[in-house]
C-alpha cells in the first residue's frame, strides 16, 4: 500500500494509507489528507496490517539508510539517529533528514521506535519544510518557533483542528505575501519612499525608504514599524533593517499583525479563525482590496494555498473560504 502523498491527485476508487490506516478515495482529490472529516472524499477502510508499509503499525526491524541507494515512494529505513523515515518521494540515496521533500518520519510499534521530540507547534519541521521547499534560508523555523513566545494565543486556541487551521491559514498568508518565503523585502523598490507618512510626530528617523515592506507580512509604513516596535519590546522605528536580518523579530512582526491587525476585516485574523469566521475574514484583514472581486486571482491564491497546507496538517479547511 502507497503512503498518501498530498501534492498527488487521486479519483475514485484509489487506495492509500495514512496515519496507520487504509483509505479509499469516492472521487478526484488532491491537498485534502485523509480525514473522516472536510469533504469526505475519503473512506475509512480501517487500520493498516502488519505488513503495510505505511501504516506505522508493523515491527521496526527495516534496514539502515545507506547513502547513495536508491529508494522507492513507500520504502522504510532506521536512520543513524535510531529513527525510522519513510519515503515520499523516490530518491537516490537521500539523507532523511535534511531532504525532507523525499523523506518524513515514520513510527511503528514493536521496536522501540520514536518520534521526533516536540516544539510545541502544530506545525512540524518536516511539514514546515514541506510547505516551503525553496524558502528563503533567512526564514527559519527555529526562528518561527522562538517568535511564538510572543503570542501564545497563537495556534493553541480552540483544540487540536482549530489550532491547525489557523497555523495553515497564517502560514498561507505568508506564503503569499513573500512568494513562498522567498523574498524578504519588498520587490518593487519604486515604492519605498512611499511608506513614511509624514504626518506622525516621530516622523520617519531611519529615512524616507525606510519603511517599505519586509518580513513575512511585509511590514509597511513607519506608523506599522512603530506600533509594532513598541509591542515588541524593540526599536524598530529607528532601526527596521531588524525585520529582515533577524529571523526571529521578523516572525515575531507577522504574529504581531495577525494577532492585532484589523485592516477592513473589523477582526483580527486569529479571531477570524477561532471564532468560526472562516478563512476569507483573514484575506480582509491582511489585504481587503483583493476582496469582493478586486482582485480574485490574488485572492484565490491564498486560498489555494490554505486548502493545501491544511491538507498538509491534516484538517478541513472550514467554510467561508473566499472573501
Amino acid at each position: 500500500m502507497l503512503p498518501y502523498n498530498n501534492s498527488a491527485v487521486y479519483t475514485g476508487g484509489a487506495v492509500v494509507s495514512y496515519n496507520s490506516h487504509n483509505w479509499t478515495a469516492k472521487w478526484w482529490t488532491q491537498y485534502e489528507a485523509p480525514s473522516t472529516g472536510g469533504s469526505g472524499v475519503w473512506s475509512d477502510d480501517g487500520t493498516c496490517d502488519g505488513g503495510s508499509s505505511g501504516g506505522g503499525t508493523g515491527a521496526c526491524d527495516y534496514s539502515d539508510w545507506v547513502a547513495g541507494q536508491s529508494y522507492t515512494t513507500g520504502a522504510i529505513v532506521r536512520y543513524t539517529n535510531g529513527l525510522y523515515y519513510q519515503a515520499t518521494h523516490d530518491n537516490p540515496g537521500y539523507d532523511p533528514t535534511i531532504s525532507t521533500w523525499f523523506w518524513s518520519p515514520y513510527t511503528c510499534s514493536g521496536g522501540g521506535a520514536t518520534t521526533p521530540p516536540s516544539t510545541g507547534f502544530v506545525v512540524s519541521e518536516t511539514q514546515f519544510n514541506s510547505m516551503f521547499p525553496s524558502r528563503n534560508a533567512f526564514y527559519t523555523y527555529q526562528g518561527l518557533v522562538t517568535a511564538l513566545s510572543k503570542y501564545p494565543s497563537f495556534a493553541t486556541t480552540g483544540g487540536d483542528t482549530v489550532a491547525k487551521q489557523e497555523a495553515a491559514a497564517f502560514l498561507a498568508n505568508v506564503s503569499h505575501e513573500t512568494g513562498g518565503l522567498v523574498y524578504i523585502d519588498e520587490v518593487n523598490q519604486a515604492n519605498w519612499p512611499t511608506y513614511c507618512d509624514t504626518s506622525q510626530p516621530y516622523g520617519c528617523p531611519a529615512g524616507q525608504s525606510a519603511y517599505h515592506g519586509r518580513g513575512p507580512i511585509q511590514l509597511s509604513w513607519n506608523f506599522n514599524y512603530y506600533a509594532a516596535g513598541n509591542a515588541l519590546g524593540v526599536d524598530l522605528l529607528d532601526n527596521p533593517n531588524l525585520v529582515s536580518t533577524d529571523a526571529a523579530i521578523s516572525w515575531e512582526t507577522g504574529l504581531w499583525y495577525w494577532m492585532t491587525g484589523t485592516g477592513n476585516a473589523g477582526t483580527t485574523s486569529h479571531n477570524a479563525m477561532v471564532n468560526g469566521q472562516g478563512f476569507g475574514t483573514t484575506i480582509r484583514a491582511i489585504n481587503g482590496i483583493e476582496c469582493n472581486g478586486g482582485n480574485t486571482a490574488e485572492m484565490q491564491d491564498r486560498v489555494n494555498l490554505y486548502t493545501r497546507f491544511a491538507g498538509v496538517l491534516g484538517v478541513p479547511t472550514g467554510s467561508n473560504l473566499t472573501c
